[in-house]
């Protein structure tokens, strides 16, 4: 995972003053280090029945998507607030700089379907945690969790409420 870290930029003060960015377009721009991303978030479900990836957005599309091709399921985009057609379903969360909504199409998941949920990044966990109820509302199962990066001084993975393992593949 050495290769994913050193790829990994910090922008300070991003979005908001006191926010350290951490930037993956290096990452994503490495075409090997990118192949062994997708690898390493695939690994704990390889073998296993996989419905759906649903990638939370935006930079959960790159490697929710990518994850699907790879494990021979369909993807799920977990959307902003109006960003979908209706019906949704919708959740509010917290991030370590505001509040957002999530939302996901009431059709997308079949009762019992097993699902990922995937992000780039855990910070506070507001946003992956909103993933997981979506996923649960529609009656989909969620086997796991999958992130590129993990920042531990923001507490996020203790708001991780789901059973299911959570996977991160660089911890900050």
């Amino acid at each position: 995972m050495q290769a994913i870290h050193d790829l990994v930029r910090d922008v300070p003060d991003f979005p908001t003053p006191g926010v350290l960015f951490k930037d993956i377009t290096p990452l994503l721009a490495d075409a090997a280090a990118f192949a062994q991303c997708i690898d390493a978030l695939c690994e704990p479900w390889r073998g296993a029945p996989v419905g759906a990836v649903c990638g939370i957005e935006s930079r959960g599309f790159i490697f929710g998507a990518a994850m699907a091709r790879a494990l021979g399921a369909g993807f799920v985009a977990l959307r902003k607030k109006g960003k979908l057609p209706p019906p949704v379903h919708g959740v509010d969360y917290g991030l370590e700089y505001g509040r957002d909504r999530l939302e996901i199409g009431q059709q997308t998941l079949a009762p019992g379907e097993r699902v990922i949920v995937v992000d780039d990044v855990l910070a506070t966990g507001g946003t992956l945690e909103a993933g997981r109820q979506l996923v649960e509302r529609l009656g989909a199962t969620v086997i796991g969790a999958g992130v590129v990066i993990e920042l531990d001084a923001l507490g996020g993975r203790s708001r991780w409420t789901g059973t299911a393992p959570l996977h991160a593949l660089v911890r900050y």
